[in-house]
């Protein structure tokens, strides 16, 4: 039985549970960031960028105002404040048979919101990284 994608992708977000995500995400994912020129591709990746924005984006302020759904897809519209800056952006997902997420895409904006979250994410991904 395939996973209900979204449903389960709001429940994670609501819990600001990132362990969920091994079983949400396809092994070949590809993560497409704001601040990252190339795509990312691969679970193990995908899962650190978006374990990394649980911790960054999802405060008591994150709030999903606006959901675009299709058969094996969504565009889910954001907003949240950080530090001092309104930031709206949506989260593009696609998902596969299965119900596992094969492509994820970021948009941001303004400009100063995106130049934070890419200070912030970097700071997050480097604290993930390897000693």
């Amino acid at each position: 039985m395939p996973i209900d994608t979204l449903a389960t992708w709001h429940q994670l977000v609501e819990r600001q549970d990132a362990s969920g995500l091994d079983a949400l995400l396809d092994d070949d994912a590809v993560f497409h960031s704001p601040v990252v020129h190339k795509p990312q591709v691969g679970k193990a990746i995908t899962q650190k960028y978006l374990a990394a924005a649980f911790q960054v984006f999802f405060n008591e302020s994150f709030r999903y105002v606006r959901e675009i759904k299709g058969e094996r897809d969504a565009v889910l519209e954001f907003t949240l404040e950080l530090d001092g800056i309104a930031i709206n952006g949506v989260d593009m997902i696609k998902w596969n048979d299965a119900g596992r997420i094969t492509e994820f895409k970021v948009m941001l904006r303004p400009l100063k919101a995106v130049n934070l979250i890419h200070q912030k994410m970097g700071a997050m991904l480097q604290a993930q990284a390897p000693a």
